[in-house]
């Protein structure tokens, strides 16, 4: 029998148990975080069944719409669909607008679906800081597609690549040279490349899918089972949404995705246990961290120097040495 008070109404596919566990993974509260994992170890084997899709783009390529435009084609054939989008925090208020399920609102309304915006909070890479354990909370309550709409901010989102399976770069048909700037980082990730907005400019559209094909072409492919490839729809009137849906079929049933899991699991552990070890050193030696820090500040020493005295543990002794240097003794 579940344990944990949310288990069985998660499981069950309740909206509002749902919410309120990403609620509780994503709280900095060190007891809510142990409940948090608690949750997920015992959701555990009812995770990893869904269809996980990355979003990614410029601002304004209309990755909203495209997600709600997606989302209600796959719900209304059957699918249960859970979005989770990611807001920018400020960097000033830390505060963010949320406002994604405003841009989404027939697919926010829908039953088959499920939309959770969550802030940023200064995460680098595009996504949440607990994005990865919301993915598994969606599927333990069903959803079979978790669509990750990032930020949008540009060449730094790369991070969404190592929680999905698929991971889509949209663009626009008159990208022009702005395509030359996004071809390296991005698109040496993404498994899909997709012109939006299609029917605003047809001409360019196809110009602009000649040109994303050519430079996929130019990459180095990210296996044998898969070569990226180009696509061109409009999320506003539909077309290509259902070509779209077959690539991505397509990509799952060729990619050993266990492998593929397997992979960014062990990745996402590494970058655990550098928060952690961050953590618990900057905690147990805030004195020393503080004293090689105004080293550095005042030119004494380089940045990498301060790095490996901490490491070493030579800051102390460069602190009693400095302090008889000062008191005119002799401290060698």
């Amino acid at each position: 029998m579940p344990s944990h008070p949310l288990a069985a109404p998660l499981l069950a596919g309740q909206r509002r148990a749902l919410a309120q566990a990403i609620t509780l993974i994503e709280s900095t509260r060190p007891d809510h975080e142990a409940a948090g994992q608690a949750l997920l170890t015992e959701l555990a084997p009812h995770t990893g069944g869904a269809v996980r899709i990355g979003l990614t783009g410029v601002p304004g390529v209309g990755k909203s719409t495209f997600t709600e435009a997606l989302g209600l084609w796959l719900a209304e054939r059957g699918h249960r669909v859970a979005v989770l989008a990611v807001d920018p925090s400020s960097v000033r208020t830390g505060g963010s607008i949320m406002g994604d399920k405003t841009r989404m609102p027939q697919l926010s309304v829908h039953p088959g679906a499920f939309i959770r915006p969550s802030p940023s909070g200064g995460t680098l890479g595009g996504v949440a800081r607990r994005t990865r354990e919301a993915i598994s909370l969606c599927e333990a309550a069903g959803y079979d597609v978790i669509l990750v709409e990032t930020v949008g901010v540009g060449q730094s989102e790369t991070q969404v690549a190592g929680m999905t399976d698929l991971f889509v770069l949209l663009t626009l048909p008159n990208a022009g040279d702005e395509l030359q700037g996004i071809k390296r980082g991005i698109m040496e990730l993404c498994d899909l490349a997709v012109v939006n907005k299609a029917d605003t400019d047809p001409r360019a559209a196809n110009r602009a899918q000649s040109q994303l094909t050519a430079a996929l072409s130019l990459l180095t492919p990210h296996g044998a089972e898969w070569r990226p490839r180009a696509l061109q729809l409009s999320a506003l009137t539909g077309q290509g949404i259902e070509a779209f849906w077959e690539a991505v079929q397509e990509f799952h049933a060729g990619v050993d995705l266990a492998a593929r899991r397997r992979a960014q699991t062990a990745a996402w552990f590494d970058e655990l246990l550098h928060e952690a070890v961050w953590k618990s050193f900057a905690l147990g030696r805030r004195e020393a961290l503080a004293q090689q820090r105004a080293e550095v500040l005042a030119g004494r020493r380089t940045p990498l120097q301060g790095v490996q005295a901490l490491l070493s543990g030579e800051e102390g002794k460069t602190a009693t040495a400095r302090a008889g240097h000062r008191a005119g003794l002799n401290t060698t």
